[in-house]
């Protein structure tokens, strides 16, 4: 689908990659729903968008699921459609299974999981109705494998592809498309997010994170993967070797992932 003159609703689109895509689809001629929780946030965000680009900002909090039928609705009626969804808003984690507060784990899946879920299948009748529509899921590479001290991150990030690769085999015979993004390390501020087991955020930029692939970069490759209907794309650097060893030789793979830098 080309994004040109399309409505793309885009959550977590206050900072990192979401922000990233605001401006890359703005300037390839998209007009916007901007939603995190934090509004100044969204008006900084829509202050830098190319002005040709309709924007609007739709405060929203991905945990509180009760709110989604009704902004949906008040949304569409004003733009007629909503033509991609983008579920980006999440958050990640740093701190063993042992430590972790089921509350934590909770927390985390409600937000990265149930929150993009519930979100979709608010929009999906629309979509259906006019038989046309494309959902992106941020997903992760621990989407496709397991690291340590991120156990219910990479969970959450497996149940979206469960999900969204379930909903796109019940899609097939429609104009909806779904893609998948599997991002390694970006330079965002993910990991100063990320929970630790008792629920504060780290605080502190990893290393690896510091020296990943730029957002505007993954955001550019996100709207290809758009345009082009790719079902999965996995982006970042040496990192996402992870997910060919994990297939052709995972006892090899399994022994790298225990003693690797996870911070």
């Amino acid at each position: 689908m080309q994004v040109n003159g399309k409505w793309v609703w885009i959550t977590g689109a206050s900072s990192g990659i979401g922000e990233a895509l605001s401006y890359a689809l703005a300037d390839r001629g998209a007009n916007l729903i901007l939603s995190s929780r934090k509004q100044a946030d969204l008006e900084a965000v829509k202050a830098n968008c190319a002005p040709t680009s309709k924007v609007i900002i739709q405060v929203l909090d991905v945990a509180q699921q009760a709110s989604f039928q009704q902004i949906t609705e008040d949304l569409l009626a004003e733009t007629g459609s909503i033509d991609i969804l983008i579920n980006n808003a999440g958050v990640s984690q740093r701190g063993l299974a042992q430590n972790t507060d089921i509350a934590v784990d909770r927390r985390i899946m409600e937000i990265n999981y149930f929150g993009a879920i519930a979100l979709t299948k608010t929009v999906l009748p629309y979509m259906l109705e006019r038989n046309s529509g494309h959902f992106v899921a941020i997903s992760s590479l621990v989407g496709k494998f397991g690291s340590p001290m991120r156990t219910t991150y990479a969970a959450s990030k497996h149940a979206l592809h469960g999900f969204f690769d379930s909903l796109r085999a019940e899609l097939h015979m429609t104009n909806i498309k779904v893609t998948l993004v599997c991002p390694g390390y970006i330079r965002t501020d993910i990991s100063k997010n990320a929970l630790t087991s008792d629920g504060s955020p780290q605080g502190t930029m990893d290393q690896n994170q510091e020296n990943g692939m730029s957002p505007e970069t993954l955001a550019k490759k996100i709207i290809r993967a758009i345009e082009t209907n790719k079902r999965e794309i996995v982006v970042g650097g040496k990192e996402t070797m992870g997910v060919y060893l994990k297939r052709f030789v995972p006892g090899l793979f399994a022994k790298i992932v225990r003693n690797v830098n996870v911070k």
